[in-house]
């Protein structure tokens, strides 16, 4: 006899443990050959938004997610949602919209280390550096110890040749807390160059460079050269 597609109600849970699991691929699949009802589609929408989300197939995610922030009462799931879409629109260049996202969460109350520096990277994105340090600062005041907040802080500080010590202080203290990110490793890197420390810029820009194929890494060790060559 064969079997039918799985209830809506039987999928969702299955998938739910299937994601909590990392077993992306396997979420999407159950959920896309199971039937639901039109009162279980926002459950089967975050699910499936989440899961592409993880998986790097953003076009697809946020197909998923804008309906569930459009469709659903505020709740923890909206929350998470739209943290997901601003993250996704960060990543894509779309800073705009991600403060966007960012923004209704503050409106919601939603203040976190996390939302605020986020917040810094999409001003900063927009061309706005002093109001992503501001995020930044915001940040650090309810998580002094945040990396995130500090490398962002310190990299932007650097960015705007402003206190170039505390820049680095920041930036040490970040890379301490997460030796192997080459993000935080180019931050560290490029204020050492502001500071005319070319040996510690050239030795964090090229690990960051090594272990990362990124564009901006790459300008940040170009200019990097060129203050050697003009020496």
């Amino acid at each position: 006899m064969k079997k039918g597609k799985p209830s809506g109600a039987g999928a969702i849970a299955k998938a739910g443990n299937e994601y909590r699991s990392g077993d992306y691929e396997a979420a999407i699949l159950t959920l896309g050959q199971a039937t639901v009802d039109e009162d279980e589609y926002v459950d089967l929408a975050y699910l499936l938004g989440l899961s592409y989300a993880r998986l790097g197939r953003f076009d697809e995610a946020l197909l998923y997610l804008e309906q569930v922030v459009t469709q659903s009462v505020p709740d923890r799931r909206v929350d998470q949602c739209r943290m997901t879409l601003a993250y996704v629109y960060a990543v894509t260049g779309r800073a705009k919209l991600a403060e966007y996202e960012l923004k209704k969460l503050l409106e919601a109350d939603k203040k976190s280390p996390r939302v605020f520096s986020a917040l810094g990277h999409a001003s900063w994105k927009q061309g706005r550096l002093d109001d992503g340090i501001e995020w930044y600062a915001k940040a650090l005041e309810l998580d002094p110890e945040n990396p995130t907040a500090l490398n962002g802080y310190g990299y932007l500080l650097a960015c705007a040749d402003r206190d170039l010590q505390k820049a680095l202080t920041c930036c040490r203290k970040a890379l301490d807390a997460d030796p192997g990110n080459p993000a935080y490793a180019d931050s560290i890197g490029w204020t050492y160059l502001r500071l005319g420390m070319l040996a510690e810029a050239g030795r964090f820009l090229g690990q960051a460079a090594a272990e990362l194929d990124d564009e901006e890494i790459r300008e940040h060790l170009e200019t990097y050269e060129k203050a050697v060559g003009s020496r």
